[in-house]
């Protein structure tokens, strides 16, 4: 069994790290051309924090900011965006539904990670599913928490047997640590109200396990400049999952 507590450990040390939700403090959707970016009421881009003007951004092949004479490139992080650390920020542009946004963290502000309980381990809750392949694969339209969507290509549906209910689940998203899902169930109030994330760990035998008890909070229940995915109609489940994470404290 995993190391239920080691995971706990790492997931606050992931919300509180550089590039983790503790420490956004803006999102300001992109518009075309140069826009000024600052502090400053008068700039295109006003952020909450950093200096009166930080630059001039551009969007284009690349994306870079100009100051003075001097320009930067965003590089690739490590999600995948395009990121620029500069002046104390760590500066992200992300693209959902053909919308650009930059995403801004103050890498010098102060966080306390909040206190997130979880439900008792379950080992019940260790669930091995079919990993079932598509006959054809199927584009899925994914609702975002702004009102945006996102279409997805599925090949794989995660299905299993739970108290008579027949579940196949939809994955949300592809990332480095498996197939990601969103998933809404009864305890919805006690566990954040929009969903919880799970990632599925494929076998390679025609199985992936779903460990509930590892299910956490998406980031939009720390910030409310993060844009989450909610769960699609068929992940939304008629029972209760008492397990992984509930709502965070503080």
């Amino acid at each position: 069994m995993p190391d239920y507590d080691a995971w706990a450990r790492a997931r606050l040390a992931e919300l509180a790290a550089p590039d983790g939700w503790l420490n956004l403090t803006d999102r300001v959707e992109l518009g075309q051309g140069p826009q000024s970016v600052g502090s400053d009421p008068a700039c295109d881009l006003v952020l909450s924090v950093g200096p009166a003007r930080l630059g001039v951004l551009e969007v284009g092949e690349s994306i870079t900011l100009t100051q003075g004479d001097d320009t930067v490139v965003f590089e690739a992080g490590g999600g995948g965006n395009p990121v620029l650390r500069i002046a104390g920020l760590l500066l992200e542009v992300m693209t959902v539904d053909g919308q650009k946004s930059l995403r801004v963290r103050d890498l010098g502000k102060a966080v306390t990670p909040p206190e997130i309980p979880r439900f008792p381990v379950d080992p019940a809750w260790r669930i091995t599913a079919r990993w079932v392949p598509l006959a054809t694969p199927q584009a899925v339209r994914i609702d975002m928490v702004n009102g945006a969507t996102v279409t997805l290509h599925q090949t794989h549906r995660a299905e299993f047997t739970h108290d008579g209910h027949a579940i196949a689940l939809t994955v949300a998203h592809r990332k480095a640590e498996g197939p990601m899902f969103v998933f809404r169930d009864r305890t919805a109030g006690e566990t954040y109200g929009a969903g919880r994330f799970l990632y599925g760990h494929e076998t390679g035998e025609g199985t992936i396990t779903l460990d509930f008890n590892m299910a956490f909070n998406p980031p939009c229940a720390f910030s409310e400049h993060a844009i989450c995915p909610l769960p699609p109609r068929e992940n939304i489940l008629p029972f209760r999952i008492e397990a992984g994470e509930k709502l965070p404290r503080g």
